[in-house]
């Protein structure tokens, strides 16, 4: 009854706060005859990105908004394959040490200029040096311009079997500019957003929105859409990101048609959702969820106070609190799911599933531990994070441990968890990784949050990176996992699918490596 009373009065609310300078989801906007005149394309969106720049942050946030921007020159199709973006085509030497990228003709930037050698060079030149996953393999690498304007070739120290998927990957990826935007940039990233994709940057009003227009010069590829690649026509006028952090405010306005599009919608507000025919609901698979340790200092330096963690977590209550309901959680070890046939093993599984809180607090009272706070740190942004860090804090007070739970927004967060002397563990759920490379919190060469400092993950990964084939890569990557569960980096609590809501009559909304926004046509 509670949550449907704030409901309506939610609804209320949004109905007499909306502005007269934007449409509502279910309206196109219309000039002084009442014709329609353009579409504009409302999404309600959980969180803002800290930055625009692709080159310099992994977060969702920027990968949902700014790959409608910028594009790379090689991203995935419907089934996890590399394949072709803003490259035509894409061929590795016999030896393995270089890729020959041909480029697609007549690609233009949103200020007009067309896409030469030069841009794609500078562009992955900065990506290489910028990007913690990109230089962590390609530190010794080149990107070359080749014989003429559509040749771009990568020339690597080593052969590595899997760089494609780098060279592909949705967060921090290797979005294309134009050469003298990168030029003048800065490190702490671009203030120009000048890019080749299907919709071009108009305005970013702090903690409002971001708006995008349609791109009219686009060309997109003549292919069927398939994935992220293929066809990508922009089909509506205008796009409004809406930085809605309350969960509570982004249902009640897509019932209202206030939105065209709702991401991170609560799993409990199915029920109600779906009982409304004007709208439609896509559950996806959005990716793994966990608690990272500070392994750089405090407690959780040790390795054996990570396990006591790992045997004190009921990992079935922490999903449930996250994300209700059986269809909305999946109780998985794997560092890639069974989403991921080509990866997924069995390695670690014993310990994932082992639950034992007696033998958690024997552990923790033999590396020392005499009731100093630990501090968790989360966001209610995302408010999956929130619920999991609560049910987290909970099962370790069962075992005697102080915690102190530190609620920040986003932005904030993203600034703690940098620093070492800030936290002992964050929570974090993750969008889908494209490949083991994209596992973050692994590799300590990338000096990811949490600091992970393993001499045998790495060399795991650096193994993986030159396996001959694509069998063997699959027998090191289980190496790696049975290798991870050990060290614990992180808990995985397991994954999640993640619930959008469209409204209305939209065409063509996709959901795959978050909300799919072109070839979205509203009616």
């Amino acid at each position: 009854m509670y949550r449907l009373l704030f409901s309506l009065l939610m609804v209320l609310l949004l109905i007499g706060c909306t502005s007269e300078g934007e449409t509502g989801g279910g309206e196109k906007n219309k000039d002084e005859s009442g014709s329609n005149s353009e579409s504009t394309l409302n999404v309600a969106y959980m969180a803002q990105p800290p930055f625009l720049d692709p080159h310099v942050t992994n977060t969702v946030a920027n990968r949902d908004i700014g790959r409608n921007i910028f594009e790379s020159l090689l991203s995935f199709d419907a089934d996890n394959n590399v394949a072709p973006l803003l490259a035509e085509s894409f061929e590795e030497s016999d030896d393995g040490k270089s890729i020959t990228f041909q480029l697609r003709q007549g690609i233009k930037f949103h200020n007009g200029e067309e896409m030469t050698a030069d841009d794609v060079v500078a562009s992955m030149e900065r990506w290489r040096k910028l990007s913690a996953k990109a230089n962590s393999y390609l530190a010794d690498s080149e990107f070359v311009k080749g014989d003429d304007d559509d040749t771009v070739i990568l020339h690597m120290d080593k052969p590595m079997t899997i760089i494609k998927y780098i060279l592909a990957m949705n967060n921090n990826f290797a979005g294309i500019m134009p050469k003298e935007i990168i030029d003048q940039a800065e490190d702490t990233g671009v203030t120009d957003f000048i890019g080749t994709g299907p919709f071009k940057f108009v305005e970013w009003k702090q903690d409002q929105y971001i708006e995008l227009a349609k791109n009219e010069d686009y060309q997109s590829a003549s292919e069927t859409a398939d994935g992220l690649v293929g066809k990508r026509d922009p089909l509506v006028d205008k796009v409004f990101f809406h930085f809605i952090q309350d969960s509570s405010t982004r249902t009640a306005g897509i019932q209202t048609g206030d939105y065209d599009i709702a991401l991170a919608v609560p799993s409990d507000n199915v029920p109600q959702l779906e009982a409304d025919p004007n709208l439609d609901l896509h559950i996806k698979y959005g990716g793994p969820t966990t608690v990272i340790f500070n392994k750089r200092k405090g407690l959780f330096a040790d390795q054996q106070a990570r396990q006591a963690v790992n045997l004190a977590l009921n990992k079935k209550d922490v999903l449930m609190s996250a994300f209700p309901g059986d269809e909305f959680h999946i109780l998985e070890h794997g560092l890639l799911g069974e989403d991921f046939p080509g990866w997924h093993n069995d390695a670690g599984k014993e310990i994932y599933e082992n639950f034992d809180p007696e033998e958690a607090r024997k552990i923790l009272k033999d590396v020392g531990y005499n009731g100093e706070t630990i501090r968790i740190l989360t966001t209610r942004d995302y408010e999956d994070q929130y619920y999991a860090a609560v049910v987290v804090q909970q099962q370790l007070e069962d075992i005697g441990v102080n915690v102190d739970l530190q609620v920040y927004d986003w932005p904030s967060l993203m600034a703690k968890i940098n620093d070492e002397d800030a936290y002992d563990m964050f929570i974090m759920a993750y969008a889908q990784a494209s490949d083991p490379t994209e596992i973050y919190y692994l590799n300590s060469r990338d000096n990811y949050p949490g600091w992970s400092d393993s001499a045998e993950i790495d060399a795991l990964l650096d193994e993986l990176m030159v396996a001959p084939s694509d069998e063997e890569a699959k027998e090191v990557f289980t190496q790696l996992q049975a290798e991870t569960w050990d060290y614990l980096p992180a808990v995985k609590f397991g994954d999640y699918n993640r619930v959008t809501v469209t409204y209305g009559d939209l065409k063509g909304f996709e959901f795959f490596y978050g909300p799919i926004i072109w070839n979205v046509e509203k009616p």
